[in-house]
């Protein structure tokens, strides 16, 4: 096993051990899925993806793929998309860096951009409608980096490769912010999840129940990120967050449930480049 491959799996189970309401995750279960599903997933994309010979649009696919294969639903889309592009940069002379994050996204193809949207359609995501221009439905004629940037209003993971990942790098900070305050690991994740879902209308709710929904979800989630990170000893928010995460989860005439997948996804890529930052 190489060892990006074993840094991209600890990534995603740094995940899942961090409770992170709406989502799935060791404290609960959640939307159909279970724990184990999550953990098969890494175990079956971590080779795939981590492949030192191959492009990003590869990766994306052959991890995809493999994931299907092991646990026939979608766990891991948006992770893929965010990690391969971050694991192609490790693979660069001086490793992984900013710049060598920019330079892989400025060197995707069309290539890149058709086994990517062949993965797309094997997972076929909650709520992904049909557009105008470069849908996913059909096949690309522009660059990987080129169909992100014209997806990028309206999807949060399309908008950190049209704008180099900022959103991961200021991850970064907040997870050293916390993990300096805390010194525990688990505690730092779930600042950084709910950084994200404070800082954004999380995508994948939005595709799925609206702006509205969206934004209500986004307004919750500044209060308890506000009130959680004010503490000294973050254990005494626990139950706070474990009612959330039950709130969330809870089926109602509106919605099946409400999963802040994409703010999940990001804080993979946040726990996976400030790993490969420290290699």
């Amino acid at each position: 096993m190489s060892q990006i491959a074993q840094i991209y799996r600890e990534a995603c189970m740094a995940e899942l051990s961090a409770l992170k309401p709406g989502n799935v995750h060791i404290f609960a279960d959640g939307h159909g899925m279970v724990v184990q599903d999550f953990i098969k997933s890494a175990d079956a994309s971590m080779m795939p993806i981590s492949r030192p010979e191959i492009g990003v649009g590869e990766r994306i696919f052959s991890a995809i793929s493999a994931t299907w294969n092991a646990v026939g639903c979608n766990t891991n889309l948006g992770i893929v998309l965010l990690a391969a592009p971050i694991i192609q940069a490790s693979y660069s002379a001086a490793g992984f860096s900013q710049k060598s994050l920019r330079n892989v996204l400025q060197h995707l193809t069309i290539e890149d951009a058709v086994k990517a949207y062949q993965a797309i359609a094997i997972a076929r995501p909650a709520g992904l409608g049909q557009v105008q221009a470069h849908d996913v439905h059909q096949i690309p004629d522009i660059t990987l980096l080129q169909a992100m940037q014209a997806a990028a209003d309206r999807d949060l993971i399309a908008q950190q490769y049209a704008n180099g990942f900022a959103d991961v790098w200021t991850g970064i900070r907040v997870y050293a912010e916390y993990l300096a305050k805390w010194e525990r690991p688990a505690w730092a994740t779930t600042a950084v999840y709910l950084s994200f879902l404070a800082k954004f209308e999380d995508s994948h709710i939005a595709r799925k129940y609206g702006q509205a929904i969206a934004k209500s979800i986004q307004k919750q989630a500044q209060q308890h990120y506000a009130e959680f990170t004010s503490l000294q000893n973050p254990k005494l928010y626990q139950a706070a967050l474990l009612n959330w995460d039950q709130e969330l989860k809870a089926e109602s005439i509106k919605t099946q449930g409400i999963n802040p997948g994409t703010s999940a996804d990001l804080t993979v890529a946040t726990i996976l480049a400030n790993s490969l930052m420290n290699i």
